[in-house]
């Protein structure tokens, strides 16, 4: 079958796999959060939770992209004749990899897939082995909203982390096993991490100034020897090809780490 032409992507991670593709000139039409590369944030929007099937159809998709399905837009898009591939957010590298694969396969583009991520997988191997090696791992909190939600070594955002051979204080306080524990100050406080990673300053504000004025919060030794770390949320949150920029944001904070 000919590759796609009209391409609809309701998913933010993969809109900026299809740009870093080449396929870019056939993407109709992009979801709300879809705001990276430039050209993908002047699309025509979708409202990834609420698409209905009309609101898709109208662009006369001959691919449509999902990250989520409430449940009936895949087999209402089925019934049109109109074909959808839908991920799941990974949890490891190997199964972005996978997706960013299977992306490629979808449009035609196999071999600049397989340049994407080998490209990729360059990087990162670089990122790692830049890393000082350390007697005792640095350890962070991982700040995903000011009422103290974060993430823990079991999701994809830790698991890249922990390649830079960090160690997440949330690991333990996670009893629900859902990866996304809320703590509680005095748990950050006592746990004292080396890094404070803040994956909130867009949505909510965060900065290292507001950080260091929160009850306490002064006397943590990443306040006080400036290891507050402020990260683009979207960067932060994404599976595409700029995973490695939040990976090169966070080696380069360790780097500024002294030895104990």
């Amino acid at each position: 079958p000919a590759a796609p032409q009209r391409i609809v992507s309701a998913s933010a991670s993969h809109t900026e796999i299809l740009y870093a593709l080449g396929a870019g000139s056939r993407v109709v039409a992009t979801d709300q959060f879809s705001n990276f590369p430039p050209e993908a944030a002047a699309t025509p929007k979708l409202d990834a939770f609420n698409l209905g099937v009309e609101s898709a159809a109208a662009f006369g998709p001959d691919l449509v992209v999902l990250s989520y399905d409430p449940g009936d837009l895949r087999a209402g898009l089925g019934a049109l004749g109109i074909p959808t591939l839908l991920f799941v957010p990974p949890l490891t590298l190997d199964e972005a990899y996978g997706q960013m694969r299977a992306l490629g396969a979808a449009t035609g583009l196999e071999a600049e897939a397989e340049a994407l991520v080998t490209g990729i997988q360059e990087e990162v191997s670089r990122l790692v082995a830049s890393v000082p090696a350390r007697g005792v791992p640095l350890t962070y909190y991982y700040e995903l909203d000011p009422t103290l939600y974060t993430l823990t070594s079991a999701t994809f955002v830790g698991g890249l982390l922990g390649l830079l051979g960090l160690e997440n204080i949330a690991d333990p306080a996670d009893s629900a096993g859902t990866g996304y524990p809320q703590l509680s100050a005095e748990f950050v406080l006592a746990a004292d991490p080396d890094l404070v990673l803040l994956a909130d300053t867009r949505c909510c504000g965060q900065s290292p100034e507001t950080v260091a004025s929160r009850p306490g919060w002064d006397a943590l030794g990443a306040v006080a020897g400036g290891r507050v770390v402020s990260l683009d949320d979207d960067v932060a949150s994404r599976w595409g090809p700029r995973l490695v920029d939040l990976m090169a944001a966070v080696a380069g904070a360790m780097a500024a780490v002294g030895e104990p």
